[in-house]
């Protein structure tokens, strides 16, 4: 039987060789983004730079693309090396003065972390919220905020714990920092490119993300958000010759900068990942996927109840929450008392791709996946160790 599934799986080579679990590590190209990258690679290596305004105009088709799939303005997007360098546009740009705080969670990914520890030679307090079974609660964020919080910046969905945050919950976050006088960013790296985010309605101020993981995309390819009204707020980093009106007439040297978010795209981009960040957006955006709402969430969230079920029964301690609405596609879980490098490495050898997180074995299965993979992953963890 013919599916939008099976249409989705015959657009991921991967599948030929492997039960891939990993999208919360680095997933696998999809086809059209490799069929991009392909044909770029061919006209930079035959054509040279004549086929640079064909690329550009692809790339800033990129820029649109995510705009419509976060309900913002293509203005408001920047196309970002990964997540990391959109937080450190926040962390190294924000006007902090001595006495400041950011709050995040203890389980964050280092990421989320560093960029705040970080700023402690400029007098600046990064808070952690402490983290129960995995479950973050918004209270206790807004709890740890006073009146010198500039920020709060915490993952939509937790890397180990699989713990998402609903929308309502984004809500209550951006609504309690801005009446606390703070600014809200978001980490969005483990659900963008799955789960419905529309930062109008929610309200975030910032939001960075790589497209390797759920996107699909290639690495060194991300996204960066900031709500126009930002735009002057943080200081722009890494000025050049692209963050400028003028960008190219180099003979106009004036610090005129750019009024969109483009502006700290100072130099020559990633084109090939631009490229093939774009082809894998549009494929998910041909799977359904708005601000308003995600067949591929749901399709996900099926898959991912599915594994839960089958290895619960096959004896596997779950390590992280799968609770209604705040699940995700990130589950953690121990089987047995191996240690959970070795079960991999065994996986591998079986053809099924995990990771070792959070004390255990991770899975993250895509929408593409279906229950022969299961079928595999359960098969290959319940072989016995040689």
């Amino acid at each position: 039987m013919h599916t939008p599934w099976t249409d989705f799986r015959e657009q991921m080579p991967v599948t030929q060789n492997w039960a891939y679990f990993d999208h919360a590590a680095v997933a696998p190209l999809c086809g059209p983004a490799r069929s991009a990258i392909s044909t770029w690679l061919v006209e930079a290596s035959e054509q040279g730079d004549t086929c640079w305004p064909q690329w550009e105009q692809t790339a800033q088709q990129t820029r649109q693309t995510a705009a419509a799939m976060l309900g913002a303005d293509a203005a408001e997007i920047a196309i970002t090396p990964n997540t990391t360098a959109g937080l450190a546009l926040v962390a190294e740009g924000f006007p902090w003065q001595s006495g400041d705080n950011v709050v995040t969670l203890e389980n964050e990914f280092p990421s989320n972390l560093y960029p705040w520890m970080n700023l402690a030679r400029q007098g600046v307090e990064a808070r952690t919220v402490a983290v129960e079974q995995g479950r973050a609660d918004v209270q206790r964020i807004l709890d740890a905020c006073d009146d010198r919080t500039r920020l709060i910046s915490v993952s939509w969905v937790g890397y180990a714990s699989g713990w998402r945050f609903t929308s309502a919950d984004l809500r209550a976050l951006v609504d309690g920092a801005h009446r606390r006088g703070a600014l809200f960013l978001l980490d969005a790296i483990q659900g963008l490119g799955v789960f419905p985010l529309d930062v109008r309605q929610t309200g975030i101020d910032f939001l960075a993300a790589d497209g390797h993981k759920w996107m699909l995309g290639p690495e060194g390819a991300g996204l960066f958000y900031l709500r126009r009204e930002h735009l002057e707020t943080l200081r722009p980093l890494g000025v050049g010759w692209n963050s400028v009106r003028q960008s190219h007439d180099f003979g106009r040297v004036e610090l005129n900068l750019r009024e969109t978010a483009e502006r700290y795209e100072g130099g020559t981009r990633n084109m090939s990942g631009a490229i093939g960040l774009g082809a894998s957006l549009q494929l998910l955006a041909g799977k359904g996927l708005t601000p308003q709402a995600s067949p591929v969430a749901e399709r996900v969230l099926e898959l991912a109840d599915d594994a839960h079920q089958r290895l619960t029964a096959a004896g596997a301690e779950m390590l992280s929450p799968h609770d209604g609405e705040h699940r995700s596609g990130i589950l953690t879980f121990r089987l047995g008392d191996e240690d959970p490098a070795a079960q991999r490495r065994r996986c591998l050898d079986q053809g099924v791709v995990l990771s070792c997180r959070g004390g255990g074995l991770r899975i993250s299965p895509h929408a593409y996946n279906n229950a022969a993979d299961l079928d595999r992953l359960l098969a290959a963890l319940q072989q016995p160790a040689s």
